[in-house]
C-alpha cells in the first residue's frame, strides 16, 4: 500500500520567478502567477500547505485587457462610512497604480481564508522593468 506524500513546510524550497506583463492579458498573467504561488507547478503539491514559490511581476503598467473591459471594468473601495464608496475603472488605476490592477487580479485567484492572506507576501509588482530582486537570482517564466 502507498502512502500520500505530504510536504513538510521543513521540506518545501522557495525559488523566485520572474513573469514579464508586457503585452500580456491580464487574466493570463494572474492566473500563471497564482498557480506559481500556490506551488501548482511542483510534484510536491499539498493543497493546505504554502509550497510554492515567490513571484516577480514586472511591467505591471503595460498589461492589457481585451474588448473595451478598460472602461467598463470597475474596481470598488468602501471606507466604512455614509457616501465613502469609491469607484475607479480600470483605465484610472492602472494610470494611478498599475501595482494594484494585478495585486487585485491574483489575489482573487487565491484561496480567501487563512492561507492565501499568507500567500499575500510572495508577490512583488513592479510598474517598470526594474526589480530590486537580482540577489535572489529569479528565473523567467515563458508564457
Amino acid at each position: 500500500m502507498q502512502k500520500t506524500y505530504m510536504a513538510r513546510p521543513a521540506d518545501i524550497k522557495h525559488e523566485w520567478f520572474v513573469i514579464d506583463a508586457q503585452g500580456q492579458p491580464l487574466g493570463k498573467v494572474a492566473a500563471l502567477a497564482a498557480s506559481i504561488i500556490r506551488g501548482k507547478h511542483k510534484p510536491t503539491y499539498t493543497p493546505g500547505t504554502d509550497c510554492g514559490d515567490n513571484v516577480i511581476v514586472v511591467n505591471a503598467a503595460k498589461v492589457v485587457l481585451t474588448g473595451r473591459k478598460a472602461d467598463q471594468k470597475k474596481y470598488y473601495h468602501f471606507s466604512g462610512y455614509p457616501g465613502g464608496l469609491k469607484v475607479q475603472t480600470f483605465r484610472e488605476l492602472i494610470a494611478k497604480r498599475p501595482e494594484r490592477v494585478v495585486e487585485h487580479a491574483v489575489f482573487g485567484m487565491l484561496p480567501h481564508n487563512r492561507l492565501g492572506r499568507s500567500l499575500h507576501r510572495h508577490l512583488k509588482v513592479y510598474a517598470g522593468p526594474e526589480h530590486p530582486h537580482q540577489a535572489q537570482k529569479p528565473r523567467l517564466v515563458n508564457q
